[in-house]
């Protein structure tokens, strides 16, 4: 999407899910690394020019939302990007005490200027836009599309995209999730177009719309938390380059390589799929539409 996962804000009532699941673990090859390390760059502590010496700092919102953190506590390496940002920082040679975490607002961490922070975890979807102010690492994490519904819409058993031909579908404007109604859905009635979630979250409920389309960990958030008899429908196909979230550093960071190199290392060993199943997975999962 253009703006973070969705407007609506993970929170703590997101411990209420019954099933929760990670988006498909990123996949190497379907990733673009928007920098590498070079083979001769040195990734330690005593080499990297960090904002203190000898530390990392890392930023993120306050609140930080569940499941990507836990308790509002980033420093306390539970929920999926605190342990992300943990194991980055073990790659790069820095133990848990080097890491210090301090609090900036998603709006500045992407705006144009100087950082206070050496790398920021929030949810940031890699963007041609955003890369013009600052830097993202390597991809840790794709996002998927998601239809959810409530229990009495006409759409609530639908098992394949065919069966959401003849929905009324919406989504936030300007959203790739808006794009994957018009690309992936292709509904015989025009998609509604919201200016935010809490928009599309109440024609669906007023029945104005048969479902909406969001990241899969809103979806189950919505339904868990915010929708009375919310479900979800199934997640949508992948198709094209996925959506990615990435970590954000300074335009022009002499990190950025080590970092990219950091999340690369995480993914190829298998741990960024080990950490989405810890953090984000549950045992029934959201189904997948044909």
């Amino acid at each position: 999407m253009l703006s973070r996962h969705t407007p609506v804000a993970l929170s703590g009532a997101a411990l209420l899910l019954a099933a929760v699941t990670a988006c498909s673990p990123v996949d190497e090859k379907e990733t673009t690394s928007t920098a590498s390390a070079a083979p001769a760059q040195t990734c330690d502590p005593a080499s990297m020019k960090t904002i203190a010496a000898g530390k990392l700092t890392i930023g993120t919102d306050n609140p930080a939302y569940e499941p990507w953190f836990s308790e509002n506590k980033p420093d306390n390496g539970k929920g999926y990007e605190s342990a992300v940002a943990y194991q980055v920082a073990e790659r790069l040679g820095y133990q848990k005490s080097d890491v210090v975490w301090t609090s900036v607002t998603f709006n500045n961490a992407i705006a144009p200027g100087p950082k206070a922070f050496d790398i920021d975890v929030n949810q940031f979807s890699i963007t041609d836009e955003r890369r013009a102010a600052v830097d993202f690492s390597s991809p840790y994490y794709l996002v998927r599309q998601t239809v959810i519904t409530t229990k009495k819409s006409k759409i609530a058993g639908a098992k394949s995209v065919a069966d959401l031909k003849d929905a009324k579908l919406g989504a936030q404007v300007g959203t790739t999730s808006y794009q994957a109604i018009t690309d992936v859905i292709k509904p015989t009635a025009g998609p509604a177009v919201f200016n935010n979630n809490d928009d599309a979250k109440k024609a669906l409920e007023n029945g104005t719309v048969d479902g909406i389309v969001v990241d899969l960990p809103t979806a189950f958030y919505m339904t868990a938390a915010e929708l009375e008899d919310g479900v979800i429908v199934g997640q949508l196909p992948q198709v094209g380059v996925p959506e990615q979230f990435g970590i954000v550093l300074d335009r022009g960071s002499p990190l950025t390589g080590c970092v990219s190199r950091a999340v690369d290392q995480l993914r190829q060993d298998g741990t960024l799929a080990v950490l989405e199943k810890t953090w984000l997975a549950g045992s029934a999962g959201a189904p997948e539409l044909q």
